[in-house]
């Protein structure tokens, strides 16, 4: 363990934007690699000296994974606000931090530079406070793709406030466990929000989720759509009219200022909302100082940034890879971020190339989703498009299948770009395993080499490391982590069994991803996907549990099972076998109903792509459902569905069988 003398406070400077921790050779990460294995404290202590601190650690790591317990630089004092902004002013005041393009092509694009950044959050900050958000305080964020939903999550954190966005698409049932599970006294949203074609009425979704609720204090609502809204007197307050009181606090003589909160290096700077194999969602924590340093780190050597690039992360920032990849990376290394609003299909096929050739972008980084879906369209949209400002090309969320890889590279990186294929999860914070571009190799639909300070181990079953090759010469077994990365989820918020025995309790002193992978002999790793009873259902992650609950809700449902299949566009489709016995001879608008019960539940989302009625489902003497011979089904893999006689009705297996959509 190292051990630091206690450093007194020091003021912020302003660093210009140097990256001396950027791996340029599969050498230099070789040895990367080997340093932060053998000596992470030292590893890591160098690489934290690039950031603004109030004041330095005391020690750099100390951790167990039996509690789970894990801290790093522990005693030192930031506010990440100050490593996101502030100290880029002087040298990077007037470039642009976010360029932001609208749904509607024809309208406005906004440029926000640095100053403008700065001057934004520090009003966001002065009107949070002056709403009685204090730190510590849960505020949840429900907004559409708006330059003002990054403003928002600063100002929490330069407060101190903890953020929790939730993404636009969920229900106000799914909203409203959130609100409870956070605890959360405040939040901004807008008055709706553009997707496509569609106007979503966020405010009413956000009104009907605090129906009886009693914690909330305050609703800030931004003005995007101009769509009716009911404002509750004493409780629902305008952005705009809160915003231009804010800029009369922090402004004085044309110099903003907004003291930037001292946290603690361990202090929780976000909660976000993941689906687990159970049916409640889970809030993941993510700590200040680590998350800081991580996403800056994988952001800077996986997509080998340069100062001045313009980067294109097409998530939603409702999802971590928004936070990581929009937000904190490109910003704490003085980055330029590109943030959409649409979708990539509208007003057609061709918009994703057109802000490419607009903004002459240099990274996109994007799913393997969008990538299948914008395939299905040909090459008609990239006539006329110009991207050969395109360096780096990066997928994230699922993953890729070679097909979509070939076309990526081929048509859109015309061969000239390294693509990276990024695995990694909500609870991890940042890439773990990935390519860096250019300089560590590539295998089109294998993530390949662990970032330094990521060490995977494959298991088997009962937590064993694998040690025998299969036929194709290759490890198979679940993906373990042995050590913690700076990243690492802290705790699931109000219930830390929950983190212990959801990640923690499989195998010993292991970290378990719930992913299974392949490992080849150079030590390249594949995601073969989740090996529990999660879907990964276009990148985002849908807990079966969850859509069964919801299916069951439904007046005329007796019981349902849901699994995944093999979807040509979404990676995994959802496909749920109903016993209903209710339906009125109209198969169809059952159907209907319960996508509609799904829907209003858990969000659009959600919705099964495949419905069956059945009339049984398969059950050991336990009771318990046998979805492996489900998932067979599914899959149209009939011939392979194994042994049924353990079942208490193996009939039912042939009636599921013929009945198959």
């Amino acid at each position: 363990m190292i051990f630091l003398a206690d450093f007194t406070t020091f003021t912020p400077q302003n660093i210009a934007m140097s990256y001396p921790y950027q791996i340029k050779s599969f050498e230099e990460y070789k040895k990367a690699y080997q340093k932060s294995v053998e000596d992470p404290e030292s590893f890591w202590s160098e690489i934290a000296e690039n950031f603004v601190w109030k004041k330095k650690w005391n020690s750099v790591l100390n951790w167990n994974f039996e509690e789970p317990w894990v801290q790093w630089f522990e005693g030192a004092k930031l506010n990440i606000t100050e490593n996101c902004i502030d100290r880029h002013l002087k040298e990077l005041g007037e470039k642009p931090a976010i360029i932001w393009e609208p749904n509607n092509p024809e309208e406005r694009t906004r440029i926000v530079t640095y100053n403008r950044l700065h001057k934004r959050v520090c009003q966001v900050a002065q009107m949070l406070k002056n709403n009685g958000v204090k730190k510590g305080d849960r505020v949840c964020i429900y907004m559409g793709m708006v330059p003002e939903l990054a403003y928002a999550i600063l100002g929490c954190a330069r407060i101190g406030a903890i953020h929790s966005v939730i993404f636009g698409g969920f229900s106000a049932q799914s909203i409203a466990d959130r609100l409870y599970d956070a605890n959360a006294e405040y939040i901004i949203t807008c008055d709706g929000a553009y997707r496509g074609e569609k106007i979503i009425p966020l405010k009413s979704v956000i009104d009907d989720a605090l129906i009886g609720n009693r914690s909330i204090k305050k609703v800030i609502v931004y003005t995007r759509t101009r769509t009716a809204v009911s404002m509750l007197k004493g409780r629902d307050v305008w952005w705009e009219d809160e915003m231009q009181y804010a800029e009369e606090q922090v402004e004085k003589n044309g110099i903003v200022s907004f003291p930037a909160e001292t946290m603690d290096a361990e202090d929780p700077l976000f909660i976000l909302y993941t689906s687990g194999s159970t049916g409640k969602p889970k809030g993941v924590v993510h700590s200040t100082a680590g998350y800081m340093l991580w996403t800056n780190y994988t952001f800077i050597n996986v997509f080998q940034y340069r100062q001045g690039q313009v980067h294109f992360c097409t998530a939603d920032i409702g999802w971590i890879t928004g936070h990581s990849y929009i937000v904190y990376g490109p910003l704490s290394a003085g980055g330029t971020s590109v943030m959409f609003e649409g979708v990539p299909t509208w007003p057609n096929a061709g918009r994703f190339w057109e802000i490419v050739d607009k903004y002459k972008v240099n990274i996109l980084y994007t799913a393997p989703t969008a990538i299948r879906s914008l395939m299905g369209f040909g090459l008609e949209p990239l006539q006329g498009k110009d991207l050969s400002s395109l360096e780096v090309l990066g997928t994230v969320g699922e993953p890729i299948n070679e097909e979509a890889w070939h076309w990526y590279d081929e048509h859109i990186g015309k061969k000239k770009c390294p693509i990276v294929d990024t695995w990694w999860q909500t609870e991890t914070g940042g890439c773990l395993i990935s390519n860096m571009a250019g300089v560590t190799p590539a295998k089109p639909s294998w993530a390949t080499l662990p970032m330094p300070g990521v060490q995977p181990i494959l298991v088997d079953e009962k937590g064993n490391e694998v040690t025998e090759k299969d036929e194709h010469g290759l490890l198979k077994g679940n993906l373990c982590i042995k050590a913690p990365w700076p990243a690492i989820l802290r705790t699931t918020y109000g219930d830390h069994e929950r983190c212990r025995t959801n990640y923690f309790s499989a195998y010993k002193d292991l970290y378990f991803t719930g992913d299974g992978a392949l490992k080849d002999e150079n030590g390249f790793y594949r995601i073969t996907g989740r090996v529990d009873d999660v879907l990964n259902v276009s990148g985002h992650r849908i807990g079966t549990a969850e859509v069964e609950n919801a299916i069951n809700m439904h007046a005329g449902v007796v019981e349902s099972a849901v699994v995944g299949y093999p979807h040509d566009i979404k990676g995994q489709g959802i496909y749920a076998f109903v016993i209903d016995n209710n339906t009125h001879g109209d198969e169809e608008l059952t159907r209907k109903d319960i996508l509609q019960t799904v829907s209003r539940i858990i969000g659009p989302i959600a919705k099964p792509d495949k419905i069956q009625f059945v009339k049984g489902l398969p059950k050991t003497r336990s009771g318990k459902i046998m979805r492996r011979i489900l998932r067979k089904i599914a899959e149209g893999d009939l011939s392979n569905i194994g042994d049924t006689s353990t079942l208490l009705d193996p009939t039912v297996v042939d009636d599921i069988k013929n009945g198959k959509l």
